[in-house]
């Protein structure tokens, strides 16, 4: 062992406090896990299976070897099984041959049990650097960054000298945690040190500013790097274009890329496939589909990803003749489209109601063996919802199950939709209760299709004790109901003439924390206006302005028609003259009753030269 430096002397002093309780403290977490178990019964239990790599402790080490180098572990029982093993032996292994178990062990995510078995190795005086760099891993992990300080600190008493490794590692345990201000700080604090954090320590900090937003803070880390003169590589340079693309800064995304190839720093696929996707996002597909011919030109074959990428972004613009040609190039090349690249043109053929196109695309998604998802049948079951084919939709459904598909949330929304479409809403509500049953809990848009569906007038009947059941069972249920639940039961009620009911939830809005939009006032003004409360209407469009939701076209059109159909043509020209000067126009049921009163000679003349001006 090598002792601690001078300039990590105020590092021990800050720690020495803390050392023994902070350690012991660990071993505590680790026999309070979840995840602890027994070591001796699973030795006993794994007797029959190590006998597969023979008896001496050189064929023992070599297996271990081999198996920690292909990750071929049967399971957890196994691994500790050779673990027991190794501690029994005598002499004992190298501590190098432990080392490559714990990794194996943390890389499969059984954090818990490598803290446990290191306490073993802990008790055999073994452990060296790489063994604590582990221990401090997994313990950031499980979100225990205080005791991967711990065990820092341990490194410093025992006098190892603190690597790149031990240094990243802590740093990612903040980051992991949300502490990226902390992470920065421990990294400079450590290289003034004079234990300068890697390439790898900053690129991790930046990865994290990243994910949280802070591209700006990320892009100064890097231009830090780049003074310091790190080695930086692509990666260093693709988190920061793909945040930067996904913020929609394509052209600070582009500018970052060509300072990156300047600097020689070959791209690959991580910084291509997000600018490909910026490209597309903004509708510029032959800029994309030029960076996908660049990529070939630097001998990076573009992935499917890649091509998914084009194919949707090319569908989106309505160009088949050109997706269809992106797609026979993957074969070409040698890329086999997959189960995203047929959904994107099941997609587009469902939206355009071709779906005999569509069946054909699934068809031969099936034939080239490549298996349908769960999206896959829900945007089919959508198309046939659509064209009100809900035969053909409930065929597939039962396909999915038969399969041993699990229709997710979508699915299910979509079938609702459907029956409600075709004016079958008690079959939605029946599959609403399938659905629970199977535990698929339904969300506020599965409710809000259902109500509507219930609600709606068909063959002079209306479904309102189911539907108002169903809303008493979401109130139950204390889900956090929102405006466009509360928009279609003013809607429904206004439509029923039960227009009390309607101002009653109206009313209740405020004392629910909700705000009424555009939509609920224009619901308001057509249920008073067919009840002939124009004065009302009229109060509540001021009321509307007041609280800072805006009129729109639908507001003006409705409450014109209702002054013009009861005779209040006076009032009628003062709210078209608002409207207009707003910038809204006349609809087409408008211009219908001016033209009426028009031609019925209902209107005085000053009135008649006003609206001849106006049309």
């Amino acid at each position: 062992m090598g002792s601690a430096p001078k300039s990590l002397n105020s590092l021990l002093f800050f720690f020495s406090n803390h050392l023994i309780l902070d350690y012991r403290r660990i071993w505590h977490f680790s026999f309070h896990s979840s995840n602890t178990y027994y070591l001796r019964s699973v030795a006993t239990n794994s007797c029959t299976r190590v006998r597969e790599y023979g008896e001496s402790p050189k064929q023992l080490l070599k297996y271990v070897r081999d198996q920690c180098r292909t990750g071929t572990f049967k399971n957890l029982d196994a691994a500790l099984g050779l673990f027991d093993r190794m501690v029994r032996m005598h002499p004992l292994p190298s501590v190098v041959s432990f080392n490559q178990l714990l990794t194996s062990i943390a890389r499969a995510k059984h954090h818990s049990t490598v803290i446990t078995l290191v306490k073993q190795i802990d008790l055999l005086e073994i452990a060296d650097l790489h063994t604590l760099n582990i221990l401090v891993n997994c313990f950031c992990h499980l979100n225990r960054v205080d005791f991967g300080f711990s065990v820092f600190a341990k490194i410093l008493k025992l006098g190892f000298q603190p690597n790149s490794v031990s240094i990243s590692t802590l740093v990612k345990g903040l980051c992991l945690q949300g502490k990226i201000a902390e992470a920065v700080n421990l990294a400079d604090e450590m290289g003034e040190k004079g234990y300068k954090p890697d390439g790898f320590t900053y690129s991790t900090i930046i990865n994290a500013m990243c994910k949280v937003g802070e591209t700006d803070l990320a892009i100064n880390s890097l231009r830090k790097m780049e003074d310091a003169n790190f080695v930086l590589d692509a990666a260093s340079y693709n988190t920061i274009i793909c945040s930067l693309c996904k913020d929609g800064l394509l052209t600070e995304a582009l500018k970052l890329f060509s300072t990156m190839t300047g600097k020689g720093i070959q791209p690959d696929h991580f910084t291509y496939n997000p600018l490909i996707q910026g490209l597309c996002n903004f509708g510029h597909w032959k800029e994309a589909a030029k960076l996908v011919t660049e990529m070939e030109e630097r001998n990076i074959m573009p992935n499917v990803h890649s091509f998914n990428i084009l194919v949707a972004a090319l569908l989106k613009e309505g160009k088949m003749t050109e997706a269809k040609e992106a797609f026979d190039m993957m074969t070409k090349k040698g890329i086999g489209p997959d189960v995203v690249t047929h959904n994107s043109f099941i997609d587009c053929y469902c939206q355009q109601n071709k779906m005999d196109e569509a069946v054909e695309t699934f068809n031969m998604m099936v034939r080239r063996g490549c298996s349908p998802n769960v999206i896959s049948y829900s945007t089919l079951i959508n198309g046939y919802c659509k064209s009100k084919r809900i035969a053909e939709a409930i065929n597939l459904f039962h396909e999915m199950l038969d399969k041993g598909m699990i229709p997710n949330v979508v699915t299910y929304n979509t079938l609702i939709g459907g029956f409600c479409r075709v004016g079958r809403p008690l079959a939605a509500l029946e599959l609403l209760h399938k659905m629970q049953a199977c535990g698929e809990h339904p969300i506020l848009q599965t409710y809000a299709i259902l109500l509507d569906g219930l609600f709606k007038k068909r063959r002079k009947k209306r479904h309102f004790v189911e539907a108002m059941a169903l809303f008493r069972e979401m109130v139950h249920k204390k889900l956090d109901i929102d405006i466009v639940i509360y928009n279609i039961l003013i809607d429904a009620m206004c439509d029923a003439g039960k227009l009390v009911t309607a101002k009653e939830f109206f009313c209740s809005l405020s004392t629910k924390g909700l705000q009424p939009n555009a939509h609920t006032y224009n619901i308001m003004f057509k249920g008073l206006c067919k009840e002939g409360l124009i004065n009302e209407a009229c109060e509540l469009l001021e009321k509307m302005d007041g609280n800072g939701c805006l009129p729109d076209n639908f507001s003006y059109n409705t409450i014109i028609q209702g002054l013009l159909k009861h005779g209040e043509t006076s009032r009628a020209v003062k709210y078209i003259e608002i409207m207009v000067d707003k910038g809204f126009s006349a609809n087409a049921k408008t211009t219908t009753m001016v033209i009426n009163l028009l031609c019925a000679n209902k209107v005085d003349k000053a009135i008649r030269e006003w609206f001849e001006k106006l049309l």
